[in-house]
């Protein structure tokens, strides 16, 4: 049998919140839990009218309950609400006419495998402002979605194994005044102690 799936569950107002809860309350693969109970194992079910300010505020709340994987459940959902919730960390995005119990089940169960969950008519637009965004703005700084240029990717690359400030500017064909600026940076735009623990977090965050 599989792992039951602990659920934490909010809402922009009572008879929402309640109406979740008794829609899930009975399935076996969920339990829902209440905010002294959650961790960084639960999902968060958040039921709103749109993604604004106050559901945002309301997803701060689950984050300093300790609650990580979020699900939001909006009455209406557009382009600028599946931006607004992707920088905001939400996996899961549903519509509340479609918030059926087996289809709250499917959406919980992929984030909590560490799937995001996007509707399908939306998913398109999305890839569109975001090729758009590496073409436009990215793309002309040198950037990637990484946050790191390419300089940046390299040298960071060779510092993790195991190269010295003479041996990366050799390789890259750069002074060593670049490489140290280059880790410089790095470690200033990210808040890190030293390019050892650029390195560890670069590796950590799938940068490198």
């Amino acid at each position: 049998m599989s792992e039951v799936i602990c659920v934490h569950v909010k809402a922009s107002d009572p008879i929402s919140e309640a109406g979740l809860v008794a829609s899930i309350r009975h399935r076996p693969e969920l339990r829902v839990v209440g905010a002294q109970l959650a961790d960084q194992r639960t999902v968060g079910l958040l039921a709103v009218e749109r993604v604004d300010a106050g559901s945002l505020q309301l997803l701060r709340g689950m984050r300093s309950a300790g609650v990580e994987r979020t699900v939001i459940v909006a009455s209406t959902l557009d382009e600028e609400s599946v931006v607004a919730a992707a920088e905001a960390g939400v996996a899961g995005l549903l519509r509340r006419a479609e918030a059926t119990p087996e289809r709250l089940v499917q959406v919980v169960t992929s984030v909590c495998r560490g799937a995001g969950v996007v509707p399908p008519d939306l998913l398109g637009r999305l890839l569109k402002q975001v090729a758009s965004l590496q073409h436009h703005v990215l793309a002309p700084r040198g950037i990637g979605f990484s946050g790191l240029t390419s300089r940046e990717t390299e040298v960071l690359r060779l510092v993790a194994t195991g190269h010295g400030t003479q041996e990366i500017a050799q390789k890259l064909a750069y002074s060593e005044r670049t490489v140290k600026n280059t880790l410089h940076d790095v470690t200033s735009r990210f808040h890190l102690r030293n390019r050892s623990h650029a390195v560890a977090y670069a590796i950590r965050e799938g940068l490198i």
